[in-house]
């Protein structure tokens, strides 16, 4: 599950991209029960006032995942624990998701981890590839989990550890 990096003691700082209706966003407050702080970046405005009426212990920031670096700042904050994302990769434009991915490698500390899933029937496009290199290249481990059956579709998660950026 996307979720499982979620640390379940402690008081970690995650980071939830394109929560959407709010599906992962639920497991992630499961797991800190409480603790830490969870920060939704949302870009549809729609959504983003839905998932902070319906998640009030979620922080939702109605913006661009791109900015995350300042989103944080604003927040009093240089990095997060847990990087958590629902975009669409596979969908994305290679500079579309080299903008993000730098963002998100930006504000990750080298314990930090980062996960996102694929669907199967769309792991082998072009862009689906293009992602898993650069994800290979921007952290030295990425470990693909298993095929997640139940999900309409097929889905499997990608979790990436150690980014370059911090290595720097």
């Amino acid at each position: 599950m996307v979720s499982a990096p979620v640390p379940t003691t402690g008081r970690p700082v995650v980071v939830e991209l394109g929560p959407g209706s709010g599906a992962f966003t639920t497991a992630i407050q499961q797991r800190l029960d409480g603790r830490g702080q969870h920060i939704a970046v949302e870009l549809n405005g729609r959504f983003a006032e839905k998932l902070a009426r319906s998640q009030p212990r979620v922080d939702v920031a109605h913006a661009d995942a791109r900015r995350l670096k300042p989103i944080l700042q604003v927040r009093g904050l240089e990095s997060a624990d847990v990087i958590v994302s629902g975009l669409p990769w596979a969908a994305l434009p290679a500079h579309d998701q080299r903008e993000l991915l730098d963002a998100v490698t930006s504000v990750l500390p080298p314990h930090g981890v980062f996960t996102t899933f694929a669907y199967v029937h769309a792991r082998w496009t072009g862009p689906a590839r293009r992602l898993l290199t650069t994800l290979r290249a921007e952290f030295d481990e990425v470990v693909v989990g298993r095929t997640v059956w139940a999900n309409l579709p097929p889905a499997l998660v990608y979790h990436c550890r150690r980014p370059a950026a911090a290595r720097t």
